[in-house]
């Protein structure tokens, strides 16, 4: 396949002030709350893509293609005014019930193949789990802004504030599946 020349271009200047659009219009500081969760999202999306790259395992790198598209459905509804958030739903995708619940099943289905120590686990182990454990720590700084958002009245799917909260959970698990072979004194630190 050819990739033809597009006329898009990535600079606009229009942020060159310290403001930013969200979708469907509307105009807001880049420090703004919104702007810091959905950009937050943006960098889980990054991560998980290093470790959908690292990863070694199949079955991981189907769940988490999966999560970065869902990720940027949350993003987009993130990035959308509560008054039009009707447009949003009528033209893309929304974060669903369905979407949390087949998080909590991969969850469910990894755990079952994988021993957790009693103890707290040292990220490093291997490169896919350390991308894995960065993307969960990303999320769980996004969960942190989505959940102030929430505070503020700025989320109308409250959908979003339980994916978001599972799928941190699921990148957890994700990251012990990938080392499920090492033994748990290297996970734990207490050896190299």
């Amino acid at each position: 396949m050819i990739n033809k020349k597009s006329n898009f271009k990535i600079y606009t200047k229009q942020g060159d002030a310290g403001e930013t659009g969200l979708l469907y219009g509307g105009r807001i500081s880049k420090s703004d709350l919104r702007t810091e969760a959905y950009g937050t999202t943006d960098e889980a999306i990054s991560c998980l893509g290093l470790a959908r790259a690292t990863s070694s395992e199949p079955k991981l790198k189907d769940i988490t293609r999966r999560i970065q598209r869902e990720l940027f459905t949350v993003g987009a509804e993130l990035a959308t005014d509560r008054e039009e958030y009707p447009a949003l739903v009528k033209n893309f995708s929304i974060v669903t019930e369905k979407m949390t619940l087949q998080i909590e099943s991969d969850i469910d289905s990894l755990e079952q193949e994988i021993i957790l120590p009693r103890s707290f686990i040292i990220p490093g182990a291997s490169p896919a789990s350390s991308a894995f454990d960065i993307a969960r720590a990303i999320v769980r700084r996004a969960e942190r802004c989505v959940v102030e958002m929430n505070n503020h009245n700025l989320i109308e799917n409250q959908e979003v504030l339980k994916y978001i909260n599972r799928v941190s959970d699921l990148i957890f698990i994700m990251a012990r599946y990938e080392d499920r072979k090492l033994p748990l004194d290297v996970l734990t630190g207490d050896k190299d």
